[in-house]
């Protein structure tokens, strides 16, 4: 019903099938009548061709996947026109990817689907054009709240945070939804503390009631004793021009605890730090402590199978750097 699909609807299947995104939309061809192509290893070009020569009416993807379809030199010789519905899960969008998808494809539908694999859907938003980036508000029979963020497992369910503050978001556990970790007691006590699952997600709750995720609490910098959360800077960066992708993480630093270390897949090579810097001071959007005080220039960012961001391999190092043309080693103040 949230994705309004129609009878003889036909999708993508490229979401691995022990993946609820993939699971979700093989029965939901079966149960329409539609038709599902399977595409077991992703690949832009092929995927484009897919699309027009099948004429697929509906994607639902993770937002990398999105971001290579809409960014690839080959989109514009493909008809994607038949695509008339937008879905995505697994992780943030960026606001700006979500104006590009609006941008290349013009859907009628757009919905964002919020949650995990231990409740599976917390929360939809159906109008991006209006919020781009919004996860919108608890999905049928669920309750969300957004309390104190903390890693250590020390909050309570009734610790909620005013509007427009960040916290840790949390769900109330209903029937369908998991009863423990496996064999993993610590977890499952971190997890579920009086009936509410604490999903390890941050983000905050906006005037109107929607809620926006900002990351995950491990994620969260702490620089010079002040909070930065990598999506508010990612979102910044992602905008320039000549940046391809951007991944946003706080390395060890004697002085300020943590830096804000920006991970930049460039999309002209003579991309530099400098560069970046000045297009940071240009921004009015984001607090100067905020600023990456550090740039990488990688060849590719880290991801998991499923396209999932991951972000701690790039904290142990396991990355290709690529050397700009003028690098500037010096940790700014």
């Amino acid at each position: 019903v949230e994705h309004r699909y129609a009878l003889g609807e036909r999708t993508l299947g490229v979401m691995p099938l022990f993946h609820t995104m993939g699971m979700h939309s093989l029965t939901s061809m079966l149960a329409l009548n539609g038709l599902f192509v399977a595409m077991p290893d992703w690949e832009t070009e092929l995927a484009l061709e897919i699309i027009e020569r099948e004429q697929l009416t509906c994607l639902y993807l993770i937002p990398t996947l999105f971001h290579e379809l809409v960014n690839n030199e080959a989109f514009e010789r493909h008809d994607t026109s038949s695509v008339r519905k937008l879905s995505y899960a697994g992780a943030s969008m960026l606001s700006y990817l979500v104006e590009k998808c609006i941008e290349e494809f013009q859907p009628d539908v757009f919905i964002n689907h919020y949650g995990s694999t231990e409740v599976y859907i917390f929360a939809t938003y159906p109008e991006p054009r209006k919020k781009p980036g919004c996860a919108g508000r608890a999905a049928f029979h669920t309750e969300l709240r957004v309390v104190r963020a903390d890693p250590e497992p020390v909050v309570d369910p009734d610790e909620v945070v005013p509007t427009g503050e960040t916290g840790e978001i949390i769900v109330r556990l209903s029937d369908d939804a998991f009863a423990s970790y496996y064999n993993r007691l610590e977890a499952t006590e971190k997890a579920i503390r009086d009936e509410w699952y604490f999903t390890g997600d941050t983000g905050y709750l906006d005037e109107d009631g929607d809620l926006w995720v900002a990351g995950r609490v491990d994620d969260m910098i702490n620089t010079g004793g002040e909070n930065v959360y990598p999506v508010e800077v990612e979102e910044v960066l992602a905008r320039h021009p000549d940046v391809s992708e951007v991944a946003v993480v706080g390395l060890p630093d004697e002085k300020w605890g943590q830096v804000v270390t920006a991970f930049v897949v460039p999309e002209r090579p003579q991309l530099t730090e400098e560069e970046i810097d000045s297009y940071f001071k240009e921004s009015t959007s984001l607090a100067r402590f905020k600023r990456p005080k550090k740039v990488v220039f990688v060849k590719q960012i880290p991801k998991s199978p499923v396209g999932k961001l991951l972000r701690r391999l790039l904290l142990e190092g396991e990355y290709e750097e690529i050397e700009p043309p003028t690098k500037d080693t010096g940790v700014r103040s």
